[in-house]
């Protein structure tokens, strides 16, 4: 058995595991829902829009892969943030991070029961719909809390179990494209809001990649293993996910107006099982998602009590297990109240603007430790990682400045909350170390 490391952990998630909890990070519900919405909005641009949105990420990966390869620790994003810019810095990026991940989680469970419907209708009804989000969230907690290696293992199988279906839609849709579908002639060019929020939209379909550097203090070797993963990952995904809308694009006559793209699409040249395979294939994709999510959400505020900015209860560890169990009883709970109460489409927008945010803090703390020489040292350089850096917040900016008032008032809100806890608790924890000390211990100091 792996030995606990000085968190109460232990490193039971190998080199492989990661590449599979980075892609299942990424490939969740949106790919089988946004090629529509991408359509919708800038018709055969789309396919730009996809490779655009790849390029982006490609940029932020790197600076993840590099600042990420200076930590062993737990904490990703937060974690970056607070040895770059501070404490209060640190503590926002995770509280946002810790929100992207409950709205991704309602967000995704919510299409899970849409999916669900597919085979057997009474599943988006009430009460069966409450019972299977507590069934699926109670689930993956337990495995989780059991230990990290059973929860890397569902993740494994769940990997295998998503791409199957992908490939096969891929393999089977190449030969069936019509190329006239193509044609940009008789379409006028799309405007600069409508591509650049296409591609704000699509990095939801894009992101995730975070959540393989939270659980670093559970990885055997994360300085050296995770900048392989992330460029693995983003590798692999963007190759997917632009063939992907390819084929959509070349296959479905009604892609604008499609609630499931893939489905139509593989029940044109797959027949009438094509939809069943492809269904069944997103309901293997959302859970697997759902499990990382649990996974590396859980870990978020577990690093933030181990650094004394939240209760030190969050932070404990399962004697048996070696897992954060409060943590992760925790982030279950809050994920069940908001999968209960919401829908999909009401948390997607929340959780890509808190992304892009932390993203952009994490390729400036790639400026700030190039700059610092007590920086630990990184095992991973980003090739022209200045400019890279500087290229990905600008693009982020771009992204961030297409959102709507009402997605960037919501956010602002959910960002003074955060800072509200942080300080307050700050605030508690302070008046109540100078309420232990004693005027004569004051006077022996």
């Amino acid at each position: 058995m792996a030995q606990a490391t000085r968190e109460g952990l232990v490193r039971g998630i190998r080199r492989w595991d990661l590449v599979a909890v980075a892609i299942n990070a990424i490939i969740g519900a949106g790919i089988f829902g946004l090629p529509s919405r991408a359509f919708a909005l800038v018709g055969p641009y789309s396919l730009i829009a996809f490779i655009v949105c790849a390029i982006v990420v490609a940029l932020i990966i790197l600076c993840f892969a590099e600042v990420g390869s200076r930590f062993d620790s737990t904490g990703g994003p937060y974690l970056y943030a607070r040895e770059a810019f501070g404490s209060a810095v640190g503590f926002e990026v995770g509280w946002l991070m810790w929100l992207a991940r409950l709205t991704a989680f309602a967000a995704n469970c919510n299409l899970l029961v849409d999916y669900l419907g597919f085979f057997w209708a009474p599943a988006t009804t009430h009460y069966w719909r409450e019972l299977i989000i507590v069934v699926v969230v109670g689930s993956l907690a337990t495995v989780n809390i059991i230990g990290v290696r059973d929860a890397a293992r569902v993740t494994n199988v769940f990997t295998v179990g998503t791409l199957i279906p992908i490939i096969l839609f891929i393999g089977a849709g190449l030969f069936f494209i019509n190329s006239q579908n193509y044609t940009l002639a008789d379409r006028p060019s799309p405007g600069y809001t409508a591509f650049s929020s296409s591609v704000l939209m699509l990095i939801y379909a894009y992101s995730g990649f975070e959540m393989a550097a939270i659980p670093a203090g559970e990885v055997r070797n994360p300085r050296r293993d995770l900048p392989l993963a992330l460029l693995t990952a983003i590798s692999v995904v963007a190759l997917l996910y632009i063939t992907i809308q390819f084929i959509c694009i070349g296959t479905l006559p009604g892609l604008a107006t499609s609630q499931r793209p893939l489905a139509d699409a593989s029940g044109i040249f797959l027949g009438s099982d094509g939809g069943a395979i492809i269904s069944a294939g997103v309901i293997v994709s959302i859970v697997g998602n759902l499990n990382v999510i649990v996974l590396a959400g859980s870990r978020l505020p577990f690093a933030m009590s181990e650094r004394g900015e939240l209760p030190a209860i969050i932070g404990a560890t399962h004697n048996r297990f070696r897992t954060p169990h409060v943590s992760i009883l925790i982030t279950a709970a809050v994920v069940l109240g908001l999968t209960l109460g919401s829908t999909f489409a009401r948390q997607v927008n929340l959780s890509v603007i808190a992304r892009l945010l932390s993203y952009g803090v994490t390729c400036a703390a790639l400026l700030v430790f190039r700059g610092r020489l007590t920086a630990p040292p990184a095992m991973f350089k980003a090739p022209a990682g200045v400019a890279v850096a500087i290229a990905a917040l600008l693009l982020a900016a771009w992204l961030l400045s297409n959102s709507s008032f009402l997605d960037a008032r919501d956010s602002a809100i959910a960002a003074g909350v955060g800072l509200l806890i942080y300080f307050v608790y700050r605030s508690t924890r302070k008046t109540r170390s100078e309420a232990a000390i004693s005027p004569d211990q004051n006077v022996l100091e």
